[in-house]
């Protein structure tokens, strides 16, 4: 049984759907400082797969169709009644109220992400209902935590690093967070305090697509099926082509720009096919150097990096990350107390309580924005 804290405990639930689109990820946590000197504890997790219809739907919404605001309205209510029943499912599981809870940090999920672009503002776009999963659950909801970075000149992206400086600096030690969600981002923690990060380019969400188009699966169990694959080099070549990678930071990305029909048409560029499972070789093979060739070039210096993101449990790509970084201890963000599957969660609960003190929770070092913001949006209960 569970001790209701003070009212003034800081207590958040954050809520995470990536792009990988594999599920939604909650987490109730305790910001409150410990004796040991530890500055968080997560009181409940609970992972709910999105239903597949809902998938499709915002799949299929990250480009243009038919009635789109329409559908994209009924897919925002639906994904805000998912998140509430994920709420539910965290207070039961820690046996806490409502009002323990002083506010949810939910991301929503990203369906465009094009900042700079086309106006010189661009824009970024969670899909979300705040004020309906604020009346579903009686929790104030902080939501759309990008588009103020963006209004403010900057990527919208990576909004992780604060939070990984928060939890995993070393002081002394170059060390560096590796997010292999949807897309990869990397944070680098500097051993003199400084903070840096940006987004490699595509992860699972090729690797999912593309084992999805042909084994029917939605994930390589444990890069298993990449294992037996073949690199093609001449597609791995072409792969790593695209301008993005040589970009300096800060940068970022998504769907809107790494998809299947960009595989498809690297693919295409080809003089011989290659067969599915070599392509997935190929593809883990890709998602490793972008990230190894980002690391050598912007943090040398940096012997560990800590793994993230459902990524975390392909073996094959941690192999692989391994074999491209023979100095780099690669571990788990598990090793350093914060499971693979609650970081990004428990960012988002960090951001809203950032929010509610009226603290910046961008990093202008990561994101280019014009300075520190406040991000979010308020939904009072």
């Amino acid at each position: 049984m569970s001790t209701l804290p003070p009212a003034t405990a800081p207590i958040y639930i954050g809520l995470m759907s990536g792009t990988s689109l594999d599920g939604l990820d909650g987490v109730l946590a305790d910001f409150t400082p410990q004796p040991s000197g530890a500055a968080l504890r997560v009181l409940a997790h609970v992972h709910r797969p999105l239903p597949p219809s809902l998938r499709a739907e915002l799949l299929a919404l990250n480009h243009s169709g038919a009635d789109e605001l329409h559908r994209a309205a009924l897919a925002a209510n639906a994904l805000s009644v998912l998140e509430a029943e994920v709420v539910q499912a965290l207070l039961a599981q820690a046996d806490l109220p409502a009002a323990a809870v002083r506010a949810i940090g939910a991301h929503g999920q990203t369906l465009r992400h094009q900042p700079g672009l086309h106006d010189g503002r661009g824009y970024t776009l969670q899909l979300h209902n705040g004020a309906l999963l604020a009346e579903l659950t009686g929790i104030d909801v902080v939501c759309d935590f990008r588009t103020r970075d963006v209004a403010a000149g900057g990527q919208g992206a990576p909004l992780v690093c604060a939070f990984h400086q928060a939890l995993f600096a070393q002081p002394g030690r170059d060390v560096a967070v590796l997010n292999l969600g949807g897309q990869s981002n990397l944070t680098l923690l500097r051993a003199t305090g400084g903070v840096t990060g940006f987004d490699c380019g595509p992860a699972n969400a090729l690797l999912d697509g593309w084992c999805e188009r042909h084994l029917g699966q939605p994930f390589d169990t444990e890069g298993r099926w990449a294992t037996g694959g073949r690199v093609d080099g001449a597609l791995l070549g072409e792969l790593l082509s695209d301008p993005f990678f040589a970009r300096r930071p800060p940068k970022s990305t998504g769907r809107d720009d790494f998809n299947l029909a960009w595989l498809s048409a690297r693919l295409a560029a080809l003089p011989a096919a290659s067969a599915p499972r070599d392509v997935q070789a190929t593809l883990a093979a890709f998602v490793a150097r972008t990230v190894a060739d980002a690391l050598r070039r912007e943090a040398p210096d940096t012997r560990e990096l800590l793994v993230a993101g459902g990524g975390a449990f392909n073996l094959d790509l941690l192999q692989r990350l391994r074999q491209e970084l023979p100095g780099v201890t690669v571990l788990t963000t598990d090793a350093r107390g914060l499971d693979v599957n609650q970081v990004e969660a428990t960012a988002f609960a960090w951001l809203a309580q950032a929010f509610i003190e009226r603290r910046p929770g961008n990093r202008v070092e990561v994101t280019g924005a014009r300075g520190p913001r406040v991000l979010g949006a308020l939904h009072p209960a």
